[in-house]
């Protein structure tokens, strides 16, 4: 995490989303989420099989 803090202010204002991309951001929130071929929607059998890449590591502390 970034303590903004510790970022001179000329950075944060070149950091900072413009108008523009804050109304975009907005305008895309307000849209439906829609599903297609390369993107289907998960049925719940489909994510029983889900298998995560990158699984948790076991550790020897762990109770």
């Amino acid at each position: 995490m970034v303590n903004m803090n510790n970022i001179p202010l000329e950075l944060q204002n070149e950091l900072a989303f413009t108008k523009e991309e804050l109304a975009e951001l907005e305008r895309a929130k307000k849209m439906p989420i829609t599903f297609d071929a390369d993107c289907p929607e998960t049925t719940p059998e489909r994510a029983l099989k889900f298998r995560r890449v990158n699984p948790p590591r076991k550790r020897a502390n762990m109770a």
